[in-house]
């Protein structure tokens, strides 16, 4: 096989390869690594993966270990961030290998996909956990604090001393401040009246209304694909979730930072096991500290909250709301780089 052939058999891996060399320059990509590193392969040639990577020592680190070993070395579910394209990360599986004695076969597999499928299923799984248990829950506080209610209002009525009535009157107001804590628990109900909105509408709304509600050190600023189609929704439903995120948003950047409100279409999604042929994709990306890492794998559970006066329910409203939408709400984050995704299929499916 020519030499010629053998090349153009390699670019037509969906595997990423690099060959790297006995310094660590890189000598050889085939069309999927240049693709998924966003160089070119004469840009590239004789020069060093960090230098194309924003946090490339996992990778070297790989290439060290054969190296070091001779024999081949597997990581699984790396994260890879292309210094040409900083707001794209990945998720990939690394395989190392000699390929002679001084030269280093890199195999990079592209799994974000998996692994977003992957997590999508197990966030709509969560949510439906969650809406059971939320009904259940709402359903055995509610009637008993209807009782409570009532029969303070009852007493109230026989206690001769205004002081003692302020007792029943604190009651009352707690009583209250329960049931609307359920209600909101509960979310807006009823099945979503949906009807063709244009996106940016409704992000205009929710950005005048975090503009007015935000402290001066925080900036907001909008980055909008003026070429989105509309969205077949519940517009009020949508303004909610949208409003929630950014609200969050907001609030975790305690006084000072960007809000970056952002929308953009994304071709050949998936959203949990159904691929759509194109959704829109809403972002709220804010440069605060970031969710904390222990509550990444709950923080779209009810009453889940990483500040001290949080009620923990915005997150868990919105991504109900999106849901009945056929949409999902993802988030990446990492100390001064969080971003919620809200995508949003355009045909308008439900799942439920």
């Amino acid at each position: 096989m020519s030499p010629e052939a053998q090349a153009s058999l390699l670019d037509a891996l969906s595997t990423a390869l690099a060959i790297i060399g006995p310094r660590g320059e890189i000598e050889y990509l085939n069309a999927s690594a240049q693709t998924l590193i966003a160089v070119g392969i004469n840009q590239a040639r004789g020069r060093h993966l960090f230098e194309f990577l924003r946090d490339a020592e996992p990778i070297e680190a790989v290439v060290a270990r054969a190296r070091d070993g001779g024999e081949p070395i597997a990581y699984r579910e790396l994260r890879l961030v292309p210094s040409a394209r900083a707001d794209s990360q990945f998720v990939v599986d690394c395989t190392a290998s000699m390929l002679d004695a001084e030269r280093v076969l890199l195999e990079i597999s592209d799994t974000t996909r998996q692994q977003r499928i992957s997590r999508d299923n197990a966030l709509l799984a969560q949510l439906g956990g969650n809406r059971m248990m939320v009904r259940q829950l709402a359903h055995e506080i509610k009637n008993p604090l209807g009782g409570l209610r009532g029969a303070a209002q009852l007493l109230e009525r026989e206690l001769p001393a205004e002081p003692l009535k302020e007792y029943t009157r604190l009651i009352i107001r707690e009583a209250d401040r329960l049931r609307t804590l359920v209600d909101n628990l509960l979310g807006p109900g009823g099945v979503p009246h949906k009807t063709d909105v244009n996106p940016h509408e409704m992000l205009q709304h929710v950005f005048q209304l975090l503009r007015n509600e935000a402290p001066a050190g925080v900036q907001i600023v909008r980055d909008y694909d003026p070429s989105l189609p509309t969205v077949h929704v519940d517009r009020d439903q949508m303004i909610q979730a949208m409003l929630n995120l950014g609200r969050n948003a907001v609030q975790a950047l305690e006084g000072q930072g960007r809000l970056t409100l952002r929308t953009r279409a994304v071709v050949n999604a998936t959203i949990g096991a159904r691929r759509h042929r194109v959704v829109a994709s809403i972002q709220f990306e804010d440069d605060g500290p970031g969710v904390p890492p222990d509550l990444a794998d709950t923080i779209f559970y009810p009453l889940v909250t990483g500040r001290a006066d949080g009620t923990g329910l915005g997150l868990a409203v919105a991504q109900d709301l999106v849901t009945r939408h056929g949409g999902l709400i993802e988030f990446d984050s990492r100390r001064g780089h969080t971003v919620f995704t809200l995508l949003l299929p355009f045909d308008g499916v439900s799942n439920g």
